[in-house]
């Protein structure tokens, strides 16, 4: 397959995670701030859930069309904004990975056990953690158009 339709995949995979972020922060957050707790917290963990499904097959697009991307120039004559890109994906990764597997799981335990201000302490860890990994996603696309 051509470059076009790897670098078309490793965009799509970009807004997907970028995107979702954005709308979870941006918009839905703010949108369901007058729920209850005992209504709020489980739409999040819904939607949070299956945000971070889609952010796991975006993830999954990335690699595999920056490994391509990456294989076709040389390291050393990658334009810096590529190399800010991969560390920067390295620590969005570590993140996501936190955000997936402890406050996002300790969420669902503290919903599963009626515990509504633990499960509050876990989503506003998520939300912490969700605009951490958003600039650090704006930044990067920041970088590589800027930096090339």
């Amino acid at each position: 397959m051509n470059r076009e339709f790897w670098l078309f995949i490793h965009v799509l995979g970009v807004v997907i995670w970028v995107g979702g972020m954005f709308f979870a922060h941006v918009v839905l957050r703010p949108s369901v701030q007058d729920l209850t707790p005992a209504e709020r917290l489980p739409l999040m963990r819904e939607v949070v859930g299956r945000f971070l499904h889609w952010a796991l097959v975006a993830i999954a697009l990335i690699v595999a069309s920056g490994v391509f991307l990456w294989g076709s120039t040389p390291m050393a004559r990658a334009p810096v904004g590529w190399h800010v890109m991969l560390g920067t994906f390295g620590v969005m990764l570590a993140v996501y990975l936190f955000l997936r597997f402890v406050p996002y799981g300790r969420l669902e335990a503290a919903l599963e056990a009626g515990d509504l201000p633990a499960a509050g302490t876990q989503m506003a860890m998520i939300r912490l953690l969700m605009g951490v990994n958003l600039l650090l996603g704006i930044g990067v696309i920041a970088a590589v158009f800027l930096l090339g």
